[in-house]
């Protein structure tokens, strides 16, 4: 298989299932930002996108232009985000799930059945089933990871034009050794994952009073 296909749901909706809802999420390795999920539903009639594939295999101008794609042939597309702080607090993979359950929550249509990448989703509240490696196998999926992408991207370089030192426009929040750098240097910004072991181990050494040599 050379990408997405509308396959599964195709299956879905030939047995009556008429709102399938693809859902990804992004951001769940940097040290910095919120993680964000989008949620996607096709009208069954809907067919292949050229191009469209895993928002990592593609450049971010063919994010762009696939968003807009996407945006315009959905019947329905929603997103959700967890905060730093409720990364912190509840931990990234309830967070990554709170996205989920946000964007899905927030689609014009009832999701009927979920399609999700990787594996299963006990907390999801919806009934799903999981397709490993789905961004690049279920096209619903693979949309929902481009608008996802799309958007955090969009998000970290607004707002590393206010924390420029971090040069969040390139790094998207991930743990670069520049970012790490300037985080020794520069300390924490509201935005940082205080929980994550990077920024964790960082500012307790800048805050120790015997710093180790």
């Amino acid at each position: 298989m050379t990408g997405p296909t509308l396959e599964r749901e195709r299956a879905l909706w030939a047995a009556g299932c008429r709102f399938v809802a693809g859902v990804d999420e992004v951001g769940r390795g940097p040290v910095a930002g919120p993680v964000v999920a989008a949620a996607v539903v096709f009208p069954p009639d809907q067919d292949e996108i050229a191009g469209l594939r895993d928002s990592k295999l593609m450049t971010a101008a063919e994010r762009e232009t696939a968003a807009v794609v996407v945006r315009e042939a959905a019947l329905a597309w929603a997103l959700g985000a967890a905060s730093v702080h409720e990364i912190d607090r509840i931990n990234i993979l309830r967070a990554s799930v709170l996205a989920m359950r946000r964007a899905i929550g927030r689609l014009s249509v009832p999701a009927e059945h979920v399609l999700v990448d990787g594996n299963p989703v006990p907390d999801l509240g919806h009934r799903h089933e999981t397709i490993v490696g789905g961004d690049n196998r279920s096209l619903s999926i693979a949309a929902a990871s481009v608008l996802a992408k799309v958007v955090r991207d969009r998000l970290m370089v607004a707002l590393g034009k206010h924390y420029p030192e971090f040069c969040w426009g390139r790094n998207k929040g991930y743990a670069t050794r520049g970012h790490l750098s300037a985080i020794d240097s520069d300390g924490l910004t509201p935005h940082h994952r205080r929980s994550f072991a990077p920024v964790s181990q960082l500012a307790l050494f800048s805050r120790s009073d015997n710093p180790v040599s």
